[in-house]
């Protein structure tokens, strides 16, 4: 698993022209891809903003990593990761129609290392075995109390050196984060939206 950079790009980009109804990969194979947004109640997109600098935390290399994408939606996390070349992708997501989506997309971007798998993040999570991915990423609903559970799936399955993200509407403090074995590597805050870079802490006596 390669280290993160941190280095900014260098001079600004020119966005692509992206509609309300769709949002876009940012960097990678499928650089300026779009990814159509369904109209859903409590659908989330994580802003472009948010998911650049995720990305520039991480580094733009993912060769290799193993990542999951817990409440996958509209796919742009889990897709940017697979553009930047993760080796496996993980895609989870309850909604039929959302699933149906992921899927067309994957075909139409030909995305080998990515899997689109119906069904609930945590217990998705939870049947994974314990240190097997590289990269979780976890954006559930936000009127939903599933951030602890979540993230308690989450932690046992985040291999060493790994990284988990959350998105969240408030802050996670290192008081709320250690008790699960988490620390906090990086944060954004971008609007009402928190973004959290985790790491594991150290495990408690």
């Amino acid at each position: 698993m390669n280290k993160p950079t941190h280095r900014q790009p260098a001079g600004k980009k020119t966005a692509a022209r992206v509609t309300a109804g769709e949002v876009r990969i940012i960097g990678g194979q499928w650089k300026r891809s779009k990814l159509p947004v369904a109209d859903k109640p409590g659908l989330r997109p994580t802003p472009d903003r948010v998911r650049e600098t995720l990305f520039n935390w991480l580094g733009q290399d993912l060769t290799g990593w193993r990542c999951v994408d817990a409440f996958a939606g509209t796919g742009a996390l889990g897709f940017e990761a697979a553009s930047r070349g993760a080796g496996a992708v993980s895609l989870v997501e309850q909604d039929a129609a959302l699933v149906a989506q992921l899927k067309k997309i994957k075909e139409q971007l030909k995305a080998d290392a990515v899997q689109v798998q119906r069904g609930d993040g945590i217990t998705a999570l939870k049947q994974l075995p314990p240190a097997s991915a590289d990269l979780i990423l976890l954006d559930p609903p936000f009127d939903a109390n599933l951030f602890d559970a979540a993230l308690q799936a989450a932690a046992r399955v985040l291999a060493p050196g790994g990284y988990l993200y959350l998105e969240a509407p408030r802050a996670w403090s290192e008081e709320q984060l250690t008790p699960l074995g988490l620390t906090l590597y990086r944060h954004l805050k971008a609007g009402t939206v928190h973004a959290h870079l985790l790491q594991q802490g150290q495990a408690l006596a």
